[in-house]
């Protein structure tokens, strides 16, 4: 019998390229969540910030984020520029960490910097999780081909203007409801690069019928909290 998971969805402050206090800030967000998987938004360890440099699964300036998941069991899900280079996410835990996606459906200028990467699926205690970063989730056709790899849940991270505060919700109730999955989505809040002056905060997460379940608020450093069954 497939046990619970944990999972929370993380909005931690972030500072343009500045990944050592942006690691900080996610290892007390991991702290705080007290969750087995803790999901960050999009390329929430250097900022929105199309230039930024990718960030090796090796750099030391991750070690805060692994020291806080092996004290607390956890796996985060981190956005970050990857090398390739691609829009990414790393999957850390207290062993360190290694690209598990990379963004399939780039967006504007995000073509100039950086080039697609496939459909991905990881495993976490019996539970499959579909991976995907913000425009993937507006795409139909990535939840039906990460879908057809046979998930359980849909996670992304985003990045979403204050004006567009109700999009990802929209996004991933209709992932939910189409394919019968959790879905959990972290969104940035707080300034950050590309024009966004303000952000949507609102991370989130939802059952398998596509009801909220919990949500943050819209401030930086906050966080929900839902646990999945089935």
């Amino acid at each position: 019998m497939r046990q619970p998971l944990s999972i929370a969805v993380a909005q931690p402050r972030c500072a343009a390229h500045e990944v050592a206090a942006n690691a900080v800030a996610h290892a007390e967000a991991v702290r705080a969540a007290d969750a087995r998987v803790v999901v960050f938004p999009e390329m929430s360890l250097t900022g929105y910030e199309l230039d930024a440099a990718p960030v090796s699964p090796e750099d030391e300036r991750l070690a805060p984020i692994v020291a806080a998941c092996a004290g607390t069991g956890a796996l985060a899900l981190v956005g970050a520029p990857v090398p390739g280079p691609h829009i990414g996410i790393l999957a850390v835990t207290g062993n360190g960490a290694r690209v598990a996606y990379r963004k399939v459906h780039l967006h504007g200028d995000e073509g100039v910097h950086f080039v697609p990467g496939e459909h991905a699926v990881i495993d976490v205690d019996g539970w499959r999780l579909g991976l995907a970063i913000c425009r993937d989730t507006g795409i139909p056709e990535h939840a039906v081909r990460t879908a057809a790899l046979g998930i359980d849940g849909y996670v992304s991270g985003v990045v979403h203007g204050e004006d567009e505060a109700g999009v990802h919700g929209e996004r991933a109730r209709r992932v939910a409801a189409d394919h019968g999955v959790w879905a959990a989505t972290a969104a940035f809040a707080g300034p950050t690069g590309g024009g966004f002056a303000r952000t949507s905060g609102r991370s989130g997460l939802w059952s398998a019928g596509g009801e909220l379940i919990a949500e943050a608020g819209t401030a930086p450093d906050d966080h929900a909290r839902a646990v999945f069954r089935g």
